[in-house]
């Protein structure tokens, strides 16, 4: 990871002091990265860590950055993992711009090494998580999200791309294209199951995530404890419910009744089996491998994506 850290930096680096400054801001206020060491166990897994693991990695960390960076521009959100976000600091137009500057630099990574099967998957890989958001974005004009579509929409919006590490990871040392799509798989239903947690911090006032309870609720954004309730209400309650998402989700006593509602409806319980369910499947996938150490931390990391506090 230190040796990838240096070469995702040297990866984003322009010849705009700017762009420079930016991009220096973004190093040092990394996440968790979870993505490249998706991409570096998946590798390890099938075969060896080799260059071109070094820069799917990369390319994968410049997308999730370029994500990171355009939704806080569509959200008007001014903090980012208790960092003021770069469109705090530098504006909108900038943030823009330095998105889009870091997805050009994901596709050249590729092309300038000839990883064209690496080129395939992030060029889906942005495609999908585009169309998630803006299905995710006209459902909830409409608030008529069924439980299917909220899959189709996290299965784009998050999944899809810790599916493109587990896919790189193995197309970085080998090419067997059924491992990479066996790999693949593995990454959405990981994917799946973080969505789902993330959606349930939602409705947890212990969370630690620096996400206020209800945010989710405040922006109709319908999610599966949600979705589940509703569905399960009777008329009246149904009615009512969905009056306050669409006329008074800004309401703090309507919202708080609302989450009230959903935990005691069973809805968190039904989220969390669900999610459970999904990361019973990448297990299964998980298992069909010889033991490894790969494996071993692979599956780590699967019971934290269910057991994390943020």
């Amino acid at each position: 990871m230190k040796l990838f850290e240096q070469k995702f930096y040297e990866s984003m680096q322009s010849k705009v002091p700017l762009l420079d400054k930016v991009t220096r801001f973004i190093v040092t206020t990394k996440g968790k990265q979870m993505r490249p060491m998706f991409v570096f166990l998946c590798a390890k897994l099938v075969g060896d860590v080799t260059e071109k693991t070094y820069r799917g990695a990369s390319m994968i960390e410049l997308i999730h950055t370029a994500t990171l960076v355009h939704d806080d521009v569509v959200d008007e959100s001014f903090k980012r993992r208790n960092f003021f976000s770069i469109n705090a600091l530098w504006k909108n137009k900038i943030a823009v711009l330095v998105g889009d500057y870091l997805l050009s630099k994901s596709v050249l990574l590729s092309t300038d090494h000839k990883d064209y099967d690496l080129l395939g998957v992030i060029s889906r890989t942005i495609r999908e998580m585009s169309e998630g958001e803006l299905l995710q974005l006209e459902k909830a004009r409409k608030l008529d999200i069924t439980e299917d579509v909220y899959y189709e929409i996290i299965r784009q919006k998050t999944a899809t791309l810790i599916a493109a590490c587990c896919e790189i990871g193995v197309l970085s040392n080998s090419t067997d294209e059924n491992l990479a799509k066996k790999m693949m798989d593995f990454g959405t239903y990981t994917g799946m199951a973080f969505q789902i947690k993330d959606d349930l911090f939602d409705y947890l006032s212990s969370n630690v995530i620096g996400k206020p309870v209800g945010i989710d609720i405040k922006e109709q954004k319908m999610t599966l404890p949600l979705i589940y309730t509703l569905k399960k209400a009777d008329e009246k309650d149904r009615k009512y419910y969905f009056n306050t998402i669409k006329r008074y989700n800004n309401n703090p006593k309507r919202v708080k009744e609302l989450i009230e509602f959903v935990k005691s409806s069973g809805g968190l319980e039904y989220a969390i089996t669900v999610m459970k369910d999904f990361q019973q499947k990448a297990k299964n996938i998980l298992n069909e491998f010889p033991d490894s150490q790969a494996r071993k931390s692979l599956h780590s990391m699967l019971d934290y994506v269910i057991e994390r506090k943020f």
